[in-house]
């Protein structure tokens, strides 16, 4: 990697009068925000359908993108919507927060006008589209209309068991009676698509790259596991034998148990990693460059029976290894795929990191424990490696200092010479930005120095998650100024 800076920000959080951000004109004049600011990546969060919770990491696919993201101001200029209809529905009265009942009832009512619409005219490009994605579009299309038809239900709560089990006569049968619903489903990835790439080419023009974030494992409800159950460690009735999670440690003393299958690593091998090569050529299409969520899972993952509370009662089991770096390199030589590897990092993990390839993690808010050294302490730092303030799940500057043990915050004061007329929050982003670290990248809420407001995600607690929002104007023309001139002094 070139040396460079990025601002990780949620498409979700994108100013937007509809409830949510989009792909829309807010998206573009934040594409602008970070050339004016000499940034060269916007980070941002998975773009996959969402499901019960709200969570960017538990989607309905690995390969399809969010309908809430499809901007409506672009289709009104299509010609799919009118300016009114858009405007009617009530989308929430929090322009800081989405209300994700309100987007959820509002939006695909307006979705399905657009198909209407659209779908006969642009028949011979959502043809060639679905013959580009045939690999994985029709599931994910007729999972969608079965979930539709079922009242959303999970797929191992269907009542018809041969579809549940996706016997081959009940796959004909229900795609041929829910052919409507297939094709609306199929109908709004071509427009995510067709919005993604305009704004995709208009990054390109500006010279800004995108990174997005590819989570380890899928959710249990999504059209993966559903299409390809063998791939997973699923009994004969298709229910879990184990789940994914992480153990305990000084932070939760039950572990977290995630609840999402696992893989059976030993089987995509013997197949090549197929599937990974297909989802990692996804995200490459979507996307400059992958962050790969839970490396270190890759070395050993943390197995817990299936039906257990906590994770406290799993064990670690052998991950596939080298085997899978070693097709990282062939597939992808010459694409860059950070790893995410934090947690309980074993000399195992590094040796697999440095075998990879891959430019690893560091995250200041972890770097200033007073009672022992961290390697994420920019002493420790090599240029191969991504330097953050914090990731998605963590605190905001503000609002990890207004909560850290006071030890530590006095660490970083000395260790990075904070001092209030720079600003605190401030100094710590010049200790990132001033790293030997080839990419900086904070979170936009640091540098609109926010508080505990406007935290992304508190793991562990199901309600308040992925809500913030930019507000229109607070990516300032000045800001864009101050941030260009702190840039350019490190030569980002």
């Amino acid at each position: 990697m070139e040396r460079a800076a990025g601002i990780l920000l949620s498409v979700s959080s994108l100013p937007s009068p509809y409830g949510i951000g989009t792909l829309g004109q807010a998206a573009y004049d934040f594409v602008d925000f970070l050339a004016d600011a000499g940034q060269k990546y916007w980070q941002m969060l998975p773009v996959g359908p969402i499901s019960y919770g709200d969570s960017p990491y538990q989607s309905f696919s690995a390969f399809a993108g969010n309908p809430y993201y499809i901007d409506l101001d672009l289709l009104a200029a299509d010609g799919l919507l009118t300016p009114d209809e858009a405007a009617a529905p009530f989308w929430g009265d929090d322009p800081g927060g989405v209300d994700y009942g309100a987007v959820y009832r509002a939006r695909f009512p307006l979705l399905e006008k657009a198909f209407q619409r659209g779908w006969d005219r642009d028949q011979t490009d959502v043809t060639r589209f679905l013959t580009r994605n045939r690999s994985w579009l029709p599931d994910y299309a007729l999972f969608m209309a079965l979930k539709r038809h079922f009242a959303m239900a999970a797929w191992t709560e269907w009542p018809d068991e041969d579809i549940r089990l996706r016997r081959p006569e009940a796959v004909a049968d229900w795609a041929a009676k829910l052919d409507r619903d297939v094709r609306f489903f199929t109908y709004l990835q071509y427009l995510f698509q067709k919005q993604w790439d305009a704004l995709r080419a208009y990054c390109a023009k500006k010279g800004v790259k995108t990174i997005g974030d590819l989570p380890i494992y899928v959710a249990m409800d999504s059209a993966d596991v559903w299409a390809s159950p063998a791939n997973y460690q699923l009994d004969k009735d298709n229910i879990p034998t184990a789940v994914a999670g992480v153990p305990p440690d000084a932070f939760t003393a039950d572990g977290q148990l995630w609840g999402n299958p696992l893989y059976d690593w030993k089987r995509m091998e013997r197949g090549g990693f197929s599937w990974w090569e297909a989802r990692l050529r996804r995200t490459l299409e979507l996307f400059d460059v992958a962050r790969l969520d839970h490396f270190r899972g890759l070395e050993s993952y943390w197995a817990v029976p299936y039906g257990d509370k906590t994770a406290a009662g799993g064990r670690w089991e052998p991950g596939p290894g080298l085997a899978f770096t070693a097709m990282l390199r062939e597939k992808f030589p010459d694409r860059t795929i950070i790893a995410e590897d934090l947690g309980f990092i074993t000399p195992e993990v590094r040796a697999l990191l440095e075998d990879s390839g891959c430019p690893g993690m560091k995250v200041l808010e972890f770097a200033f424990d007073h009672r022992e050294p961290s390697e994420h302490l920019p002493h420790f730092f090599i240029r191969n490696s991504v330097c953050y303030t914090a990731t998605h799940d963590n605190e905001t500057l503000v609002g990890w200092m207004e909560n850290v043990d006071p030890a530590d915050l006095d660490f970083a004061r000395r260790y990075l010479g904070l001092n209030e007329r720079e600003g605190l929050s401030w100094g710590i982003l010049r200790g990132g930005m001033s790293s030997v670290a080839d990419l900086f990248i904070a979170q936009m809420q640091d540098y609109l120095q926010l508080g505990a407001e406007a935290r992304m995600n508190t793991p562990g607690i199901a309600e308040g998650n992925w809500r913030w929002r930019m507000k229109p104007g607070q990516a300032s023309p000045a800001l864009a100024k101050k941030l260009k001139s702190f840039t350019a002094l490190y030569g980002r």
